[in-house]
């Protein structure tokens, strides 16, 4: 059998198509000839294009975001290999993380067995898909063969100084038994156990991404192929503020501590100050609740709030009076109070401000609470300084500066300037610029995570584990009945000598973050066997990702730590680059209906059906379903559809025309069966136009083209335009608008109807070749059929080139241009494109109801906007 033709007698034989046989046919067509496959370092001499989705947690089972993500990169690719791209398409697996964990011990399985099968199941799901993936190059985070390459990036880290271990306060999650994330933590509770979350200070890994905070946010400036709000994201996260940062002297020493810090961006407000807080992390703090049993108290109620400044800024402004007392660098006889209070953050700035309610939101919340002062010191524009005060919302506009001594009459910006000179001056303080961004802490108190490869010496120390006992591999008999880190628990893999002084020693048992396993995986895809983390050659020759795509709710963390760890890498000359990735795509999510049961039970869409008149029913019982909002899919809410049942039902083309066709794809998409049954129709609609015209048996004479006229010359024009028009939309993200233009196309042909004579054949021919060609980014299989269809025995339409629109065939014929006499629309002409303005102009003062107008009266102006408008401007009174 010649495998490029088609797979089944049926389809072609009773003209409705058979994707249950053409689909997989073609699947292993691609295997088998390594259609999608690539050199590490290609001597093709093709220029290179690495598209990349985000790789998939494999969780068991594809969702409509997952089909949705990756037909979009699958259109990139096939698009970019047929305009003469040599392509880097891989697959992989974010394969660590507490999901799996939690598996072993709600299901008891072990979380490598439960991982493994999940990703044999999703790895099925998307081949079906037809995705062209180059699947030699598959990894998964959790093979030692990864995570040991990772290790060794670590230690080369550590030894450069982009890693450290220090004792920090973390997010601990008492049920989890493992620090969280900041944004792992939703309104005080564990984001997966729902426990309330606790603050306490742990030895923790972190990665130094403070030490590239510059280089972080200028880069974003050449990142013009992003998402303009995912830079303001990762700017907002990154946080610069230039500011001032100032010693409050204590009136009476506590202890060793005889001053508090603070840094703040708002210096000229100093005048307004009413109180200093601090953390109840603070120092000061912690000193005071030594004779404070209240102050003790509340601190230990603050680290219910674990670290998380979005679960802080959100509280109830509380705090309490530590009877301490600071003075002030500008008023030598004031006293001001310092409090605890729970929205300040030791993690920002010096974890003290100084409060000004006046002009601070939340300074204002705190002192209404409390009783205390509000001065304003900024005053308004135009507003009178005898009657302005403080309502129920400070005032942080600019203004001109009153009541503040020294700086009364500044205007906001050189106020600031001022009192930081002043503080200077005065030895008191100095301007400084800070960043929000916090290194990153990337231990982890769980079992299925990469290994940090330290071991822990009463006597050397922290010891890197040498590279020749690298990978530091994960034990497989451990037990899950215990709550904490299984590691702590296992009796013996722990326990090794010092690699230094050979004396009684442990293993680091905190695990990585796996936002470590994701920062650099991109890059070990362009050599996924070598010996090596990266070989150097591979990496310069792909990277930068030319296209990565994935969901916005990476925008930050993800993306930030990538960057931060391409940097850091080529700071230690694994890489050559900075920025990992010069495109990034973000798409919509699919969203749909939720149904409740009448018992209040969340019910899936295949349990609901829907009668003419939009009624929800039950499908088994006939009671009445709640119909919720649109929502995005989700396992809680059993609103998902799945994306095998669709491609059983309509196949996997179908789907992905679908997934295409309904909104531009950084937009959500409502998911509608109606939908993806109409993507099916069409479907069979293109076969059946193909089945129709090859089964003439017409002979074919490609030189007849130049013969088309009429009808068939018609149909030469919608095909060239088309490949314009679809060329334009795969290049932009348009790929709604490509879809809409292949249905005009499909019409088009349709519309032209049977040919006998030659040019007519030849153009009916064309057009049906440059579908089947323009189709195969989206509906690979069935390009594919129609290919074999109409040409046998002539190759894969996937290795075809993409076709070159014939610009005299593109080319518009005539333009309308609107014809105005000051501006009104008095008549329109037609004329070839891009005829002189002379000629422009003689036509359109001579079209009659112009021409009518403007006799007897003196034009003083004639504007010519080519291609579009004439404009008549006449004198004054004429």
């Amino acid at each position: 059998m010649n495998t490029t033709t088609s797979p089944s007698a049926e389809v072609t034989e009773t003209g409705r198509y058979d994707f249950r046989a053409a689909e997989p046919h073609w699947q292993r067509v691609w295997a088998e000839r390594g259609c999608f496959a690539v050199a590490d370092l290609p001597a093709d001499g093709r220029p290179k294009y690495y598209v990349l989705e985000m790789f998939p947690y494999p969780s068991g089972d594809l969702h409509m975001g997952h089909v949705r993500n990756y037909t979009i990169g699958d259109v990139v690719a096939r698009f970019k290999r047929a305009c003469g791209y040599s392509v880097l398409h891989p697959m992989g697996w974010d394969a660590f993380g507490l999901p799996a964990d939690n598996a072993a011990r709600e299901r008891g399985v072990h979380p490598g067995a439960w991982t493994r099968d999940n990703i044999a199941r999703m790895r099925a799901q998307f081949q079906r898909m037809g995705l062209s993936i180059d699947w030699a190059r598959e990894f998964a985070t959790c093979d030692p063969a990864y995570y040991g390459q990772q290790q060794r990036l670590f230690l080369e880290l550590l030894a450069g100084g982009f890693a450290e271990r220090r004792e920090s306060w973390v997010n601990w999650d008492p049920v989890d038994g493992t620090v969280l994330a900041n944004e792992q933590v939703v309104d005080g509770r564990g984001w997966r156990s729902g426990a309330p979350v606790e603050k306490k200070r742990l030895f923790q890994w972190f990665l130094r991404t403070t030490r590239f905070a510059t280089e972080l946010k200028a880069g974003l400036q050449i990142l013009e192929r992003w998402p303009e709000r995912v830079r303001a994201m990762q700017e907002n996260w990154i946080g610069y503020s230039t500011g001032a940062r100032l010693r409050f002297p204590l009136t009476q020493p506590e202890g060793d501590i005889d001053s508090v810090e603070v840094y703040t961006t708002r210096p000229d407000t100093l005048f307004g100050m009413s109180f200093l807080a601090i953390a109840p992390e603070h120092p000061l703090a912690e000193r005071v609740a030594q004779r404070d049993p209240r102050a003790a108290a509340f601190i230990a109620e603050c680290r219910s709030l674990g670290t998380s400044e979005a679960v802080i800024e959100s509280a109830e402004k509380r705090g309490v009076d530590t009877g301490v007392r600071v003075g002030h660098p500008f008023l030598p006889e004031a006293r001001f109070p310092v409090w605890i209070a729970n929205f300040v953050l030791m993690e920002y700035g010096t974890g003290a401000v100084f409060g000004c309610p006046a002009h601070d939101g939340r300074d204002l919340e705190f002192a209404r609470a409390y009783g205390l002062p509000v001065r304003p010191v900024v005053l308004p524009p135009d507003a009178d300084p005898a009657r302005f005060a403080i309502g129920e919302e400070a005032y942080t506009g600019p203004g001109t500066l009153y009541q503040s001594a020294f700086l009364d009459g500044l205007d906001t910006g050189r106020a600031k300037e001022a009192a930081i000179a002043a503080l200077a001056a005065g030895g008191a303080g100095e301007g400084v610029t800070n960043w929000r961004l916090r290194d990153w802490g990337v231990s982890r108190q769980r079992y299925w995570g990469c290994p940090i490869p330290v071991i822990h010496c009463s006597t050397c120390g922290a010891v890197p584990v040498p590279r020749d006992q690298l990978p530091v591999v994960l034990p497989e008999d451990v037990t899950f009945g215990r709550p904490g880190n299984p590691l702590d628990h296992h009796p013996t893999w722990k326990h090794v000598a010092c690699p230094t002084c050979g004396g009684p020693a442990e293993r680091e048992t905190d695990t990585f973050d796996t936002f470590v396993d994701s920062s650099w995986y991109f890059a070990r895809f362009c050599s996924p066997g070598a010996a090596d983390p990266l070989t150097r050659e591979a990496v310069d020759h792909w990277l930068p990702v030319d296209q990565y795509i994935g969901g916005i709710e990476h925008a930050i963390l993800h993306l930030l730590y990538s960057r931060f760890f391409t940097r850091a890498l080529h700071a230690i000359g694994q890489v050559g680059l900075d920025e990992p990735f010069a495109g990034l795509f973000t798409q919509g999510m699919v969203t749909h209906e939720t149904y409740r049961g009448a018992d209040g039970r969340w019910l899936s869409p295949a349990e609901v059906a829907r009668s003419a008149d939009g009624l929800a029913t039950h499908r088994d019982t006939g009671e009445a379903v709640t119909v919720g909002r649109i929502e995005s899919m989700s396992k809680s809410k059993r609103n998902g559809v799945d994306p095998g049942a669709i491609m059983d039902r309509f196949g996997a083309d179908s789907l992905r025309w679908y997934i295409l066709s309904d909104n531009p794809p950084e937009r959500d998409m409502e998911w509608s069966d109606a939908g993806v049954s109409g993507s099916f129709r069409f479907v069979q609609r293109v076969h059946r136009l193909v089945e129709a015209f090859a089964g003439t048996g017409l002979q074919v004479d490609p030189a007849a083209l130049a013969s088309a006229s009429g009808a068939s010359l018609a149909l030469r024009r919608a095909t060239h335009r088309t490949i314009a028009a679809v060329t334009d939309s795969l290049e932009t993200f348009a790929f709604n608008v490509a879809v809409a233009r292949l249905h005009e196309l499909v019409r088009a042909i349709g519309d032209a109807g049977p040919a006998t004579d030659a040019g007519g054949v030849a153009a009916r021919d064309e057009a049906l070749r440059v579908l089947a060609r323009l189709l195969e980014p989206m509906m690979p299989h069935l390009a594919e059929t129609l290919h074999a269809r109409l040409r046998p025995g002539a190759g894969l339409v996937a290795m075809q080139p993409w076709p070159k629109p014939d610009p005299a065939l593109v080319a518009v014929e005539t333009v309308t241009i609107a014809v105005q006499i000051m501006g009104k629309l008095r008549g329109t002409i037609e004329t070839r494109p891009d005829t002189d303005a002379r000629h422009v102009m003689e036509a359109a003062a001579a079209e009659p109801n112009v021409a009518r107008l403007l006799a007897g009266r003196r034009v003083v102006k004639r504007i010519h906007i080519p291609n579009r408008v004439v404009n008549f401007v006449l004198a004054e009174g004429a």
